[in-house]
């Protein structure tokens, strides 16, 4: 998209004692943020180089004079400054006037520069950023060659509308060079062509992170820069320098660890330079990154690391590292563990092939890491250019960092390194057109992904409820357990729980007793199912019929139904489910044992139970922490891997296959029976919702945005390991928005009184609890105003 970058704003810069580098100075003028502005103007924008084309007179202006206009202060001859201002571009007085004047009103330089909040469907509106791992085609020593292979991947991630893209170490000249690093032509040639690659920068989106040899006085550091928007931004030095086995580099290197608060000369200009450098782009929140490199990574503690407590978001780290034999596990490991433990992203790039294989081979290995996950990664051992490209999720990381009071006290017990790092600031061109979304995004966020851990991810699921179970059967001293058994999903996982902590325990499945009750809704097909899967797990089974005692109930309290009419409201309900757990903790008396709850985490969030006297209470809830997804991929999970025999794998299959119900109302006249989700909205979503409210606090708009990536076409994404395909379903975004503002109504608004007076019940997923004792605390009367206006103002209706 030309001129995509040409939203940058870079000028002469001067650093105020605490730290932070302003992106203007006295020495900028009005002149340069209009004509910038005028470009901008444009659909699409123009570049400076179409701008000198359309524009410029007698002879077409270059791209670099337009940007010397616009981010170095400089002036034109007259007969230029007539012809801009016979366009009506900028006046004569324009150019003697400060920018700013220009500056001072920001909603007035926002309307000017066109840069307006990102529309919904932009990353950018929701805390993403997209950030690249590079590997260009590389040649020994031969540094235009390197310079013109960088630029074509700066020129890749640009059009792909990357933020920023991480090079290899020492890129521009190579890494294998050994004593050619001491040699002032290679030296003298490098810095020229960090000079070319900031000039070049100006017409490109990203920032660019590249590594170079650099001198200053008489020493030689191996730094990486950090360019962007016309012009060097800082450069950091490496701070461990390798020298064991086949490492060399104190030979030619002097080490970065105590530089702090200095500026190193490049290309004619003085840029900050030191280990205390953080970048942070001003209008972008969240787009804070640190910079290290190489053996930096595999110290005991990383310069990372308090970069990370410094406050940057992403970590990245420029190497060269050569390729060994089990080599690439060791980076990922690195990687993954510094992401998880700095609460951060972590951009990795390695040399590749090209390179000096006088001794060494490389591989090209680059690699990004969010909070512990990997979100992409590129083809090792290519002979090609390759980008990795992944879409960052700041805003989340922050979220985990506010959360994670850990990392609060580090930061502090560090000495608030934020109060020593110097923060470089940058003007970024924030994109607000839809450009996709490019980052693992899964549909069942509490369902197990990992298809190579998929049976010990399952079997971990189970036993976090058999154990739970079992310690409360030991603590009890319990001589039965009571389960009631409706033939629907939450009440047969509930049951494979028990049956398997028996199994467990030694104990004869008949310990389990199972009570079927029937009611004014229920169907033969549930009831049946209920028989068939009590006699095939071998437990002590029995039927109650609670239709006379309800109508008994309803007649006593005067209910329509019980004079015959067909009223089938909430208390009719009520009556039945309140019926039912009244039986259940009358028969655990009875038989000297306790009532297993099955309602699950999904119910719960949506307070779809019967408060007290109803299936909201229990002795101890086995399913409070796992929700209807992964309820659903339990069972059947459990139907493929041999954790039963075939006939209560029939009756299993049966029970997935059998509409959500709590079959409380009679079947319809037209045979249709009362569905939960027709009321409630689609499990899977309102799951994802659950998912991404509880455990991120996303905000709603946010919600809808990755609920909408995420399931807008079936045939896009990953699925879990075998989905049923007639399962996979999608859903735009109007029927997203519909069902996610009911769900906020009802989690907010409604449901927390039932939440706040929970049984005991094991968590079992990192995604979340609903505990008043674990993840989530909140007060009963809260409304959920805010939440319904986040979204009904910021996500389109259709």
């Amino acid at each position: 998209m030309p001129g995509q970058g040409n939203c940058w704003f870079a000028a002469q810069k001067r650093i105020l004692p605490n730290g932070i580098l302003l992106g203007y100075c006295s020495v900028m003028h009005k002149a340069g943020i209009r004509i910038r502005a005028f470009r901008e103007a444009h659909d699409p924008p123009l570049s400076a180089g179409e701008f000198g084309e359309r524009f410029g007179a007698p002879q077409p202006w270059p791209s670099r004079t337009v940007y010397g206009w616009e981010v170095k202060g400089k002036i034109p001859r007259p007969a230029v400054q007539k012809r801009l201002a016979e366009l009506g571009i900028c006046d004569a007085q324009d150019w003697l006037e400060p920018a700013g004047s220009e500056t001072v009103n920001h909603d007035k330089a926002a309307e000017a520069m066109h840069v307006k909040t990102p529309a919904f469907h932009s990353i950018h509106r929701h805390g993403f950023v997209r950030v690249a791992s590079a590997t260009p085609a590389v040649r020994t020593a031969d540094v235009a060659f390197n310079t013109a292979a960088i630029l074509e991947q700066a020129n890749a991630a640009h059009h792909a509308h990357v933020d920023l893209v991480v090079f290899p170490e020492l890129c521009v000249s190579s890494y294998a060079l050994d004593d050619l690093l001491l040699q002032s032509a290679l030296l003298d040639s490098v810095e020229a062509a960090l000079g070319t690659l900031a000039a070049a920068s100006a017409e490109l989106s990203p920032v660019l992170l590249v590594g170079a040899p650099l001198r200053r006085g008489g020493r030689v550091y191996n730094c990486a820069l950090a360019i962007a928007g016309g012009q060097i931004l800082g450069v950091v030095p490496k701070s461990f320098l390798p020298n064991y086995r086949e490492y060399y580099e104190k030979r030619w290197f002097a080490n970065g660890r105590q530089i702090q608060g200095l500026t190193i000369g490049v290309d004619g200009q003085q840029v900050p330079f030191g280990t205390d450098l953080i970048f942070a782009a001003s209008n972008l929140p969240g787009f804070t990154f640190h910079i290290e490199i190489c053996e930096d990574y595999w110290a005991p503690i990383p310069p990372s690391s308090e970069g990370a407590l410094a406050g940057a978001v992403i970590l990245t780290n420029l190497s060269a590292s050569n390729v060994t034999i089990g080599k690439s596990d060791e980076r990922h490991l690195l990687a993954r563990a510094q992401s998880s433990r700095a609460v951060a992203a972590y951009v990795y790039s390695a040399s590749g092939h090209g390179e000096s294989t006088t001794d060494l081979a490389w591989d090209g290995q680059g690699m990004i890491y969010e909070l512990g996950d990997l979100l992409a990664e590129s083809e090792r051992f290519a002979l090609r250019p390759e980008l990795s490209i992944a879409d960052v999720d700041c805003d989340r990381i922050l979220g985990e960092r506010m959360r994670m009071q850990t990392f609060n006290d580090a930061a502090e017990h560090a000495g608030r390194p934020e109060d020593r790092f110097r923060t470089i600031a940058f003007e970024h061109c924030i994109c607000s057109a839809d450009i996709g979304l490019i980052r693992p995004l899964r549909r069942f966020p509490f369902v197990p992904n990992r298809a190579d851990r998929l049976d010990a991810d399952c079997y971990e699921a189970f036993n976090i409820q058999v154990d739970g179970l079992m310690r409360r059967i030991e603590a009890t001293r319990a001589k039965s357990v009571v389960i009631g058994i409706s033939g629907g999903l939450d009440s047969t996982h509930a049951l494979i729980v028990a049956a398997k902590t028996c199994d467990r325990m030694g104990l004869p499945r008949s310990f389990i007793r199972g009570y079927t009750m029937p009611g004014f809704g229920t169907t033969e097909g549930t009831r049946s199912n209920a028989w068939k899967l009590m006699e095939a797990m071998g437990i002590t089974a029995q039927e109650i019929d609670i239709k006379p005692a309800a109508t008994k109930m309803l007649q006593d309290i005067g209910h329509d139904f019980a004079d015959g009419h067909p009223v089938f409201d909430t208390v009719f309900e009520n009556v039945q489910a309140g019926m039912r757990t009244d039986y259940l903790f009358r028969l655990s008396g009875q038989h000297r044992g306790f009532v297993i709850g099955t309602g699950d985490l999904s119910e719960l969030a949506l307070g779809w139970c019967t408060y007290g006297v109803g299936d909201q209470m229990s002795h101890y809830g086995v399913n409070a922490g796992v929700p209807k997804t992964l309820i659903q991929y339990l069972i059947r999970w459990a139907t493929t891997t041999g954790q039963f025999d075939a006939a209560t794998d029939a009756v299993l299959l049966s029970i997935l296959a059998t509409e959500i119900s709590p079959e409380l109302v009679p079947v319809g006249a037209d045979g249709a029976v009362q569905s939960t989700e027709d009321m409630v909205g689609p499990y899977e979503l309102n799951d994802f919702f659950l998912h991404h409210v509880i455990r991120f606090g996303q905000r709603p708009s946010k919600v809808a945005f990755l609920a909408w990536h995420a399931w807008r076409d079936a045939r896009e994404g990953q699925w879990p390991a075998g989905f049923p395909e007639a399962k996979k379903n999608q859903y735009d975004l109007a029927t997203i928005r519909d069902w996610l503002e009911k769900f906020l109504q009802r989690f907010f608004g409604f449901s927390q009184f039932k939440r706040s007076a929970l049984p005991n019940g094991p968590k079992v997923s990192s995604g979340g609890a609903l505990s008043p004792r674990g993840d989530w605390r909140a007060p009963s009367d809260a409304v959920a105003d805010l939440w319904l206006k986040e979204l009904r103002d910021n996500v389109p209706a259709s």
